[in-house]
């Protein structure tokens, strides 16, 4: 089984730590994959690399660390939901009001070009 970690504003509706888990199962089971569980190291992993960016530039860029990550921005706000649905699942308002830097990392790391994501069951 995965571990998803998340980073997540949970005083906001759809930014729970369970929203992301439910919108990423609820997908990975739509494809016979395994659910992922939360982890609240990684999760902080992805907090600070999503503050950064969100005080620096907002700019699409990979923190090139450890985890698995994908990452995501939008023009206004997006939820927790709304991130998972684009592959993202963590996020940081843009200084200056420039949108939302979505950010999510996993454990073990994965999406490697020329590779699946998961196998499929037949």
């Amino acid at each position: 089984m995965g571990t998803l970690l998340l980073l997540a504003l949970p005083t906001a509706a759809q930014d729970a730590p369970q929203d992301y888990l439910n919108a990423h199962n609820g997908a990975r089971a739509a494809v016979g994959v395994g659910p992922v569980t939360w982890d609240g190291r990684v999760a902080a992993y992805a907090q600070s690399y999503a503050n950064q960016r969100a005080a620096a530039d907002c700019s699409l860029v990979h923190s090139d660390g450890p985890y698995g990550e994908n990452i995501a921005w939008g023009s206004g706000q997006l939820t927790g939901i709304d991130a998972v649905r684009i592959i993202g699942c963590a996020k940081a308002t843009c200084s200056g009001g420039r949108g939302t830097f979505v950010i999510c990392n996993y454990n073990p790391p994965g999406n490697w070009i020329g590779q699946r994501p998961y196998a499929i069951a037949v």
